[in-house]
Formats: structure tokens, C-alpha cells, sequence
């Protein structure tokens, strides 16, 4: 629609229908992952989400870069109109994919779950049956839980997820990368760059943003969730701060004056740091870590607080960027950059390590985390879930 849009209606409709679907889609998407991956392969699986992210991104700014170039006035409508292309692979690759076993069991298709599982592991029934128990006891816990949204948002009793839901996707938003990915050419040309030129900037720091995103896809399972975030921020805060201050040395505070081009490429470089620190640290954990932390009893509900956080940020940090930029200049990067260091202490101090633990396993982590186990259920409930599991595991036998 917005592709052959003849009026403004017709465009921000199709603009609608967009979010509508991408939003649909993140908020599956991570989830899917992290219910159908083994726990030791959670993060290298649940980043190629975060990956094919960067891809698409890489991907609308070559087309960018031609349209502008060739097409002339018709270059925006080849451009929304190629956004049907992966919207109709995702659809008609969803009517080929199976459900999770935690979702069929939910639905009480218990022998239909234990063969998903056997299929997707590639082993036997009986090879799985541990983790099926495992599945089968979180599904009856998660029963007893009649209202998700009262007890996510009201009881307390999961403040440590209710914090990571809200937390992660407001500080992700923070990092600035969208302002860095949406107005790369007008950052490039404030800056210098030549029309052509800072589009074709744009396209390099996609690229840096797809090849880095590799760099978590292989590391996320063998150094941790943990290192990733505090390596990724301290690169992003220190990029952040030379990135502002060489622009502050050009420009001062007038925003006047010209950038002679070793400047202008030195700012390029560090922009790519920053886009690198960000592609494996907040980009990839910033959707792997929400979507394995949250109990199935209010999973869903939990992953929509994400989507919709971080949408709602995006938006606004989007909408403000140039309001932002021209009345702090080159501090808005040190902006970034405080906010950048905030974020960093907030995962140094909070965050448990959830490498390779299985997802109903998870709240046990939290259990033995200094801060949060004076929040999270108490050991009787605990003795009650391993009581019901072996009764289960009974009952499967």
C-alpha cells in the first residue's frame, strides 16, 4: 500500500499496517527462538533473529543508496514497496514451521509435544523425556496462574522480570543506535559528506552492524550474556564521547563552521566502533535476555511489555533526534554517552548470568542473585514446583 499510495491517507495507513505486522512478529519471533532452542544454543540461535535484523537494515540502505541515484522521484516507492518481499516469506514460512512443545502442551496435546521435541532435539523419545518432564512441570505451574497480567504487574512476585521487561528495551533505545541508523545521512552530511556520499555511509556502518552481529551469534553461549553487555557498553560510551567531542572541536557551540576530511573520517571510524559495541552487546541481548528470563506463566504478557517499550522508544527517540541535536549539538552525543554508562551499571549490578541455563531453570538464577532473592518466590514454592515435577515425571513414566 504504501508502495502505490496515491495519498497521504493511503501512506501512513500502509505505514500502519507495517508497524501493526513488525511488531506482531517481534514479539513472536525471539520467543519461538528461545522455546524451540536447547539451553546450550539459546543465544547463537536466539541472535540470528537479532542478525537477519541487521541484514534487512543493510539491505533497505543499499536500496536507498540505488533508488536516490536511478530512480529520481519514484526511488521512495520502490523502497516501501520491496518491504512486501520478507513480509510474504514470513508468511508463508509461518504454515511450515511446527509449535513449540510448551505450546502444544498448554493446549494439552501432550504425545504431539513429545514428538515435536523428540524431532526438533533429533533424538528419541525416550532421550528427551528429562526435558519434557521439565517442560510438562513449568506448563502445570504455569495453571495455576489465573490472572498473568495481575501478577506480573501487581503482586511483586515477578519484579525481577517485570524490571528486565521495562529496563532492557528503554535503556536498548538509549544506546542512540537508532538515531545513528535512521539519520546516518544527515549526520554524514551535517558533517561533510557529499549527498551520495553519506548515504553510502550509512551503508558501511550497515555493514559493520551485520558482520559485528556475527561476532555474538559465535561468542553469546561461550563467554556469556554478562560480558558481552559491559565489553559492548564501555566501547559504545568511549565512542560516544570522542564522536561528540571531535564534533564539538570543529563546530563549538555555534554549530557553525566546516570539518576539514580527516576529521569527517575519523568521526565515520568511531561511529563504526560505536555501531559495532552496540551489534554485539545491546542489539542482540537486548531481545535474547527478555525472552529467556520470563517464567511461562506470564511469558507472553511479559514479551509484549518489551515489544511495546521499545517500539514507544523508538518512536520517540526518532521524533525528538533533530529537536535534540540542534539544541545540544555535539553533546547530544555525550547525552548517549551518560546514558550509555547508566545502562552499563544497571547490567553490572542486576543482571544474573543466564548463559546455557535452560528456561525453566531460570528463575532459579535469580534465586541465588544477591539483589533479587529477597523479590523472587520463596524456597517452599520451589519445594512445591521439584514436588510436582517428579509427580509429573511419575505420571509420564
Amino acid at each position: 500500500m504504501g508502495g502505490i499510495a496515491t495519498t497521504f491517507a493511503m501512506l501512513i495507513t500502509g505505514r500502519l499496517l507495517l508497524g501493526v505486522g513488525v511488531g506482531l512478529c517481534i514479539h513472536a519471533s525471539p520467543l519461538y527462538l528461545s522455546e524451540m532452542a536447547p539451553a546450550q544454543q539459546r543465544g547463537m540461535l536466539n541472535i540470528l533473529f537479532q542478525l537477519m535484523i541487521t541484514i534487512g537494515i543493510l539491505s533497505a540502505s543499499l536500496t536507498n543508496y540505488w533508488t536516490s541515484r536511478f530512480l529520481g522521484g519514484w526511488g521512495w516507492r520502490v523502497g516501501l514497496g520491496m518491504g512486501a518481499v520478507p513480509g510474504s516469506v514470513i508468511a508463508l514460512g509461518s504454515l511450515a514451521i511446527p509449535d513449540t512443545p510448551i505450546s502444544l502442551l498448554s493446549r494439552g496435546e501432550t504425545e504431539l509435544a513429545r514428538a515435536t521435541l523428540s524431532q526438533i532435539r533429533g533424538i528419541g523419545p525416550d532421550d528427551v523425556r528429562q526435558e519434557f518432564d521439565d517442560l510438562a512441570a513449568a506448563c502445570e505451574e504455569s495453571k495455576a496462574v489465573a490472572n498473568p497480567w495481575w501478577e506480573l504487574l501487581f503482586t511483586g512476585k515477578y519484579k525481577p522480570q517485570l524490571t528486565f521487561a521495562l529496563g532492557v528495551p528503554f535503556f536498548q533505545q538509549l544506546t542512540g543506535i537508532n538515531v545513528i541508523m535512521f539519520y546516518a545521512p544527515v549526520l554524514f552530511k551535517t558533517v561533510g559528506f557529499r549527498n551520495d556520499a553519506s548515504l553510502m555511509s550509512s551503508v558501511i556502518t550497515g555493514l559493520v552492524n551485520v558482520f559485528s552481529t556475527f561476532v555474538a551469534v559465535v561468542t553469546a553461549d561461550k563467554v556469556g550474556r554478562r560480558a558481552l553487555f559491559l565489553q559492548g557498553g564501555t566501547q559504545m560510551i568511549i565512542s560516544q564521547i570522542l564522536v561528540g567531542t571531535f564534533i564539538g572541536l570543529q563546530f563549538g557551540l555555534s554549530g557553525t563552521g566546516a570539518i576539514s576530511e580527516q576529521y569527517a573520517m575519523c568521526i565515520v571510524l568511531f561511529v563504526c566502533v560505536y555501531v559495532a559495541g552496540f551489534a554485539w552487546s545491546w542489539g542482540p541481548m537486548g531481545w535474547l535476555i527478555p525472552s529467556e528470563v520470563y517464567p511461562l506463566a506470564v511469558r507472553s504478557q511479559a514479551q509484549s511489555i518489551t515489544v511495546a517499550v521499545n517500539m514507544c522508544f523508538t518512536a520517540f527517540i526518532g521524533q525528538v533526534f533533530l529537536t535534540l541535536l540542534c539544541h545540544l549539538r555535539f553533546g547530544l552525543f555525550y547525552f548517549f554517552g551518560a546514558w550509555l554508562l547508566l545502562m552499563t551499571i544497571f547490567i553490572a549490578v542486576l543482571l544474573p548470568e543466564t548463559k546455557c541455563v535452560p528456561l525453566e531453570e531460570v528463575s532459579h538464577v535469580f534465586r541465588k542473585h544477591w539483589f533479587w532473592r529477597k523479590y523472587v518466590v520463596d524456597t517452599s514454592a520451589e519445594a512445591r514446583g521439584a514436588e510436582m515435577r517428579k509427580r509429573i515425571a511419575l505420571e509420564m513414566s
